[in-house]
């Protein structure tokens, strides 16, 4: 089953919709019980002169796939200049580096490097070690190397406040070592100033934390933390960029603590490298699995510490260990305990699992509620037969679940007169939401303008506004297409606006373009117990919509700012507002659907549509019994158990669909907390 599954049959998944509040997206597998738990792959990472590599042909990321690159969301896929990767004052304020006039930075030493910046501006690299003192951090070491790697400062700082903790493992500080040491704080920010010239750009790794220590305040900076991006904010170590970009091993374990000129010249050169390759070239490296390799890298390393020494045969032979892929039975197994397998098929033959084998999904529910209490980790597999992954069957689906999008997301408004002013629609209709195309009706008596929405939110909102309004001097009338598959339409409405997913969740339309993240969250920040802000761009622009998200952390405080926001002007604007429909992972496959060419999953055959409606009808059925075994399963589970529910998607000569996850804690409330 796939993602595609669950949107189709979102009505009988009562369940899962109504617990499972984290949604993520999974690339389908050709044998998702493998990849899952890493049997009868192998795994062989490489050093190369450039960095790490992997045998692996999953390395080699696809066009398509640059796309969802982190880096090429955020910088676009051409070379830029340097001037386009120093970070903006927005971005300094969120990741807490010194500003300038800020109350937080009352007596910061500023470099008055106020100079224009150009591409031509000189880099300079900078990284400190510190210490803890009564006062908090402070510095101990500062270096400074410039574009040239040529170092122009290294020098021992002694802390003003009486030391704590020396950090010696990480910073290679000791008490002797700063016994002789007179260069105070001020000495340093003094030679710093000097040393720099007027249109100077600083590189550091987290640099942040380095010109908090120094108290100094700096303009423009690259920060290499936040310009080799990642998904979710998390970021890549300086020690793994250095080996995967540039090839070279920096912080080893070897040396006693962090050399601050090393690692200053290791951020600058790799912004120099990021800035001359462009960042096409630095996401075709993969970062991610590299990471990735390394780490299983490790996993294996320790399992093969653990095998007897007989069975160490590459040793004896003088051959380089080859490493089979680490998965979470080799973790489990590290720590000496088995995951319990259950399924109608082998799932494992390494001998790594408790494995038992059942006939029917109703067997294998029996067994899950007896044994799974008794287990640490457990994997229950349940099945549907072969027939229902059917190319023309996968294809039928598709194309069903892509009619009704699209018929949901659609309005026809009117009728207007002959010379109505068409702008004037689309000012009034784009108020409530971000407006794929708009065409105007001609077929009939009167003008009619079909509209399709971006967000399901925006069709919704501009049925219940403005159905009956008067819009371009007409009083119109506003719905949605009458189709077989639209009957349901409210229910869906209605069982959307309960989904877990948008608990708490509101939507607000008629934001303008010129608005950015801060100026929203100055704008809400207002609204009582607020918890995040979701700006919806456009994955290809980049650009943000004229809509988005208010998550709060209690529903009635998101009942409350509904009536606040409704008819709230900001900067001239109306804002309209409605519960949330599609916040989350929905809003995702959405814009995925919409921008497909609509043949995923196989050439449908059209002779067979009517075998697909018995099938479908069938699959219903099954669905619905499906989501009530996981209920009753989810049910007997004890309060805090991790749950993560997989649907593995579909991968075959006949075409592709990816797959689902839905993941979650159990509560005291039978609900997932995520």
């Amino acid at each position: 089953m796939s993602q595609l599954h669950f949107y189709k049959f979102y009505l009988q998944f009562k369940h899962l919709r109504k617990v499972f509040q984290h949604r993520f997206t999974l690339t389908p597998s050709a044998n998702f019980l493998a990849s899952l738990y890493g049997e009868g792959a192998n795994l062989k990472p490489q050093n190369t002169a450039q960095g790490l590599t992997s045998t692996s042909s999953q390395c080699i990321p696809k066009s398509s796939d640059l796309q969802c690159d982190p880096i090429i969301r955020k910088y676009g896929e051409k070379k830029q200049g340097l001037t386009s990767y120093t970070l903006t004052l927005e971005e300094q304020k969120k990741n807490d580096y010194p500003i300038k006039g800020s109350p937080g930075c009352k007596g910061y030493i500023y470099t008055e490097c106020d100079q224009q910046r150009t591409d031509s501006s000189p880099l300079f690299g900078l990284d400190c070690e510190m210490c803890l003192t009564a006062k908090g951090n402070e510095v101990t070491r500062v270096s400074l190397v410039d574009a040239q790697g040529q170092c122009l400062l290294n020098e021992l700082v002694k802390p003003e406040s009486t030391v704590v903790n020396y950090r010696t493992r990480f910073s290679g500080i000791t008490k002797k070592m700063l016994l002789p040491v007179k260069t105070r704080l001020s000495d340093i920010q003094t030679r710093l100033k000097k040393i720099l010239p007027h249109d100077a750009v600083l590189v550091g790794h987290s640099l942040n934390a380095d010109l908090q220590a120094l108290e100094m305040i700096h303009p423009s900076v690259i920060d290499t933390s936040l310009l080799f991006a990642r998904n979710e904010g998390r970021r890549f170590k300086l020690k793994f960029l250095a080996k995967a970009v540039l090839g070279k091993e920096i912080q080893c374990e070897q040396k006693l603590g962090h050399d601050p000129a090393e690692d200053a010249r290791a951020a600058l050169e790799l912004a120099q490298f990021f800035i001359e390759q462009g960042p096409a070239k630095v996401a075709e490296l993969n970062l991610e699995m590299l990471l990735t390799t390394e780490k299983l890298a490790e996993v294996s390393q320790k399992k093969a510490v653990l095998q007897p020494q007989g069975c160490r045969v590459q040793k004896q032979l003088n051959e380089p260990p080859h490493l089979s892929k680490p998965c979470f039975l080799d973790c489990l197994q590290v720590t000496g305990q088995k995951p319990l397998l259950l399924g109608r098929q082998e799932m494992d033959s390494s001998g790594l699992c408790q494995s038992n084998l059942s006939t029917s999904n109703k067997q294998i529910l029996q067994r899950a509620l007896e044994d799974v209490p008794l287990s640490t980790f457990s994997i229950i597999q349940f099945s549907l037969g072969p027939e229902y992954i059917a190319s023309h069957l996968l294809a039928g689906l598709y194309e069903k679940v892509r009619s009704k999008l699209t018929d949901m997301l659609t309005i026809y408004a009117g009728p207007f007169e002959e010379s109505f002013c068409l702008k004037s629609v689309k000012k009034e209709f784009g108020r409530c939401g971000p407006i794929q195309s708009l065409t105007v009706v001609t077929e009939t008596y009167q003008p009619y303008v079909c509209i399709q929405y971006e967000v399901l939110e925006a069709a919704q909102l501009a049925v219940e506004s403005l159905n009956g309004a008067e819009v371009a001097g007409s009083c119109i009338k506003v719905q949605r297409p009458i189709t077989a598959a639209m009957l349901d339409c409210d229910v869906w409405i209605k069982e959307l606006e309960l989904d877990v997913e948008n608990e708490g969740v509101i939507y607000v339309a008629g934001l303008k373009e010129s608005l950015t993240e801060t100026d929203l969250q100055e704008e809400f920040s207002q609204l009582k117990d607020l918890e995040t802000l979701f700006l919806p761009k456009d994955l290809q622009s980049g650009k943000h919509r004229n809509c988005c998200f208010l998550k709060f952390q209690k529903s009635q405080s998101a009942l409350d700012a509904l009536e606040v926001i409704n008819g709230w002007t900001v900067k001239g604007s109306k804002l309209r507002s409605r519960n949330a429909l599609a916040s989350g992972h929905l809003w995702r496959w959405i814009w995925q659907v919409n921008h497909s060419n609509g043949k995923q999953g196989g050439n449908i055959l059209y002779e067979k549509m009517e075998q697909l409606s018995d099938s479908e009808q069938d699959l219903r059925k099954k669905v619905k019994k499906l989501d009530h075994h996981i209920k009753k399963l989810y049910r007997s589970l004890q309060n805090n158990t991790l749950c993560i529910v997989l649907f593995p998607g579909v991968n075959s000569m006949h075409g592709s669909q990816s797959g689902l996850g839905l993941m979650g804690i159990k509560d005291d409330g039978g609900r997932s907390a995520c």
